[in-house]
């Protein structure tokens, strides 16, 4: 019987899903016209790529879009883009992370596209956070790792460390924060609930009102 694999963030690779440019975020097209939900996006997506590239704890980046545009922000900005026309989110990320395992990624974290407080010292806070857990967890014999950090309602995923890269699938969608955990559960992998500036993501105009309060202007 082989040894159960053990969770490693030595290589962790960021997967950034976005379906495209002119696609996304379109629960806002009530308060924003067609131009400033691009122009909101791409700077968004431009803000993510920033993080990823300028963090220490990430060995690459991996762009999964349905838009050509978006894949060219990604190479840009050093990153791989990887244009899939997968039938759904988690399919699109399962993809990504096939290109991560090529490359020798020990860990993937995906982070969506829509995170308005993304750094790379909050990226470095989260794999900090598990690489502490994860170091303590080993010394006890566990395995696998996950690793998310919720959105501030408490349904959604904002971010999702795993390592193995595979140790489990990606189950973004409708309450998505239970549906890692069970995940996790039966997986039999260490499960953790990291919080951070990655808690604000971007679904409604409420949400946009509150980070640009925050934060200042996200439109340009």
């Amino acid at each position: 019987m082989e040894p159960p694999a053990r969770a490693d963030l030595s290589r962790t690779w960021a997967l950034v899903p976005i379906r495209g440019l002119e696609t996304a975020k379109s629960r806002l097209g009530e308060d924003l016209d067609a131009e400033e939900r691009v122009e909101l996006v791409t700077g968004l997506l431009r803000r993510t790529l920033v993080a990823t590239r300028d963090s220490r704890a990430i060995a690459g980046t991996i762009v999964v879009t349905m838009d050509p545009e978006a894949a060219g922000i990604a190479k840009e900005l050093h990153a791989i883009g990887l244009v899939e026309r997968a039938p759904g989110l988690n399919e699109a990320i399962q993809a990504a992370r096939s290109v991560a395992v090529a490359r020798r990624a020990t860990a993937i974290l995906v982070l969506p596209a829509d995170l308005p407080s993304v750094s790379a010292a909050a990226i470095q806070d989260v794999i900090g956070a598990a690489a502490g857990a994860t170091a303590a967890a080993a010394a006890a014999g566990a395995g696998a790792l996950v690793a998310i950090v919720p959105d501030r309602h408490g349904l959604g995923t904002n971010a999702l460390l795993v390592s193995p890269p595979a140790a489990i699938d990606p189950a973004f969608g409708e309450e998505s924060r239970t549906a890692h955990a069970r995940e996790a559960r039966e997986a039999g992998a260490r499960y953790l609930e990291l919080d951070g500036p990655l808690v604000l993501d971007l679904d409604t105009a409420a949400d946009l009102v509150d980070a640009e309060a925050a934060l200042g202007s996200l439109r340009g």
